[in-house]
């Protein structure tokens, strides 16, 4: 039993690390997210 909850501490502690040492989603590695781009959509002025 000992075993097992030192194994799944193991995991535990590797899978905290790899969570933190993740780059976020951003292109200049400033950390932290972009704000999302707005962008026009068209709208018919006349009905159909």
């Amino acid at each position: 039993m000992v075993e097992l909850s030192l194994l799944g501490t193991v995991f535990l502690l590797a899978g905290l690390l790899l969570w933190l040492s993740a780059d976020s989603d951003d292109d200049d590695s400033s950390g932290g997210l972009h704000q999302p781009v707005l962008v026009p959509v068209p709208v018919r002025q006349q009905r159909r």
